[in-house]
C-alpha cells in the first residue's frame, strides 16, 4: 500500500530532498516533484510553508507532514515503512 497522493517540495543539491525521493523509489510510490526555481520561487515556498522553512517539505494527501524526518515518522507511523 502506498501514501495517498505526494508532492515532494526540493531544491537542487539537498541531500534531504535526496533521501526522501530515495525512499519513495525504493517502495515504487508515485510522488509529484516540484523544483525551487523551475516550479516554484522561495517566496512562494516561504508563504506556503512558513518563513524559514527548510528542504524538502512533503505533502500527502493535502495535509503538510514536514521535512524528510517527519515524513519518514509520518510513513513509519502509518505502517507503510
Amino acid at each position: 500500500m502506498s501514501p495517498k497522493r505526494t508532492a515532494i517540495y526540493t531544491r537542487e543539491g539537498c541531500p534531504f530532498c535526496t533521501k526522501i525521493k530515495e525512499v519513495y523509489k525504493s517502495k515504487n510510490w508515485d510522488y509529484a516533484e516540484y523544483s525551487l526555481g523551475v516550479n516554484f520561487t522561495r517566496e512562494q515556498f516561504y508563504k506556503e510553508f512558513g518563513q524559514g522553512s527548510t528542504f524538502p517539505q512533503v505533502i500527502v494527501g493535502g495535509q503538510k507532514i514536514g521535512g524528510c524526518t517527519d515524513a519518514v515518522k509520518y510513513l513509519r507511523e502509518q505502517n507503510l515503512l
